[in-house]
């Protein structure tokens, strides 16, 4: 099986000598590196390589014309020092699950392509998921040209220097319609498949989640010499309004995080005239998402009121909650379950991803693989060489049941 040179060649790419984790962002060099190791792949294997509008990766087996083709794949970028495996995953996974079809000699009688999907963490401009919520219609071209990243560059300009046209993104539905079933391998970001001993599980949904900006407006002024009772420092509020996002989280069942702030003017003897925190908060449904986040605008509104600050709360992104398509998971329960004996629970996940953009649109569906400690978006995340060769063996018993019908 070739997915241990995969891993291998990949692992390199993007790595920070400093963190051990990788910054593999949109439109960068590591970027550039992460697609260019996805082309050799689909070369070597005699795939047709091709790159749609919204910058998003496709290796086909077979002539996608034909449409009902089944889809597997995922991402290659990565949030700032992420872990090895999310998204990276997924891609290798498919790569090496095809190389196991041939090695059976299964015989396709659908089209088969693999995908790596444009932007799915959002690092560089706040909205993640761009390929798929581009192709899927869900972000305008309009939108999608104003982001911008931490140094003032567009989205535009960051693909133009890459080599990519800006002005053709946009929604694909004519590419949408080729496909019958989109399937994405990824490592369980949480302990759930630790802690039932599986190796391999499917997902029943993706709770509703979201990202709101709180901009707290205060006045600078010396650190030094501004009595206390004369201040008004965004900060105070910004620090109560993180406690009082806990304690929301922990009433509701549900995860609050702020784990994004910029502050100005950001000198350490100076009172800060702005803070601006980012708010990621999920849930398992809706009702208590509302609750949540409601609860700590409440909370927001109140600490500035009390500081003298002015608030302005923007919600920058936000996912419904995604029930994959039941035909298509029962069917992957069947072919794992009925057909190979395994044990796959199924399980919900807070996590966000490209299956779940996309099961508007098409039927979607996820199979995880176990990571042990349950750490994810950190150089920390993991799992075992058996687990990763246990995910591919499920995927390409999956792609033979859903291809070779």
């Amino acid at each position: 099986m070739s997915f241990h040179s995969m891993w291998a060649e990949l692992l390199p790419v993007g790595r920070s000598s400093a963190s051990g984790g990788y910054r593999r962002f949109a439109w960068t060099d590591a970027d550039t590196d992460c697609r260019a190791w996805f082309e050799d792949q689909a070369r070597a294997r005699g795939l047709a390589h091709e790159v749609d509008r919204n910058g998003n990766q496709w290796a086909w087996l077979g002539d996608p014309a034909e449409g009902d083709a089944v889809v597997t794949g995922s991402h290659l970028d990565s949030v700032p020092d992420g872990g090895a495996f999310d998204g990276p995953l997924g891609v290798v996974s498919a790569f090496a699950a095809l190389d196991e079809l041939r090695a059976r000699d299964a015989r396709l009688t659908r089209p088969l392509a693999i995908v790596n999907f444009g932007d799915e963490e959002g690092a560089r401009f706040g909205l993640a998921c761009v390929g798929s919520r581009l192709t899927a219609g869900q972000l305008t071209r309009e939108r999608a040209h104003r982001l911008t990243d931490g140094d003032g560059v567009t989205l535009p300009r960051a693909m133009e220097a890459a080599g990519y046209d800006p002005d053709a993104v946009g929604p694909d539905p004519e590419r949408l319609a080729r496909i019958g079933a989109f399937v994405e391998l990824h490592v369980e970001q949480g302990r759930a498949l630790d802690l039932s001993g599986d190796p391999v599980g499917i997902a029943s949904a993706i709770w509703p989640h979201g990202r709101w900006r709180f901009d707290f407006r205060g006045e600078a002024n010396h650190a030094g010499t501004t009595r206390l009772a004369d201040r008004r420092d965004p900060m105070l509020s910004y620090a109560e309004t993180v406690l009082a996002a806990r304690r929301e989280a922990e009433l509701a069942g549900a995860v609050a995080t702020f784990g994004k702030i910029a502050v100005e003017p950001n000198g350490v003897n100076a009172i800060p005239s702005l803070v601006r925190g980012w708010l990621d908060s999920r849930a398992e449904d809706q009702t208590r998402l509302d609750t949540v986040v409601g609860g700590i605008e409440k909370a927001a509104r109140s600490h500035a009121d009390a500081h003298g600050i002015d608030l302005d709360v923007v919600r920058e992104s936000f996912t419904p909650v995604v029930e994959f398509d039941h035909a298509l998971r029962d069917e992957l329960a069947r072919i794992l379950g009925t057909d190979t004996g395994l044990t796959v629970p199924v399980l919900g996940t807070g996590a966000g991803h490209d299956a779940g953009i996309l099961s508007g649109s098409i039927p979607t569906a996820m199979l995880f693989v176990r990571n042990p400690t349950g750490v994810s978006h950190s150089p920390a995340e993991s799992a075992s060489e058996d687990d990763c060769v246990a995910g591919v063996l499920a995927l390409a018993d999956v792609l033979e049941g859903l291809a070779c019908r």
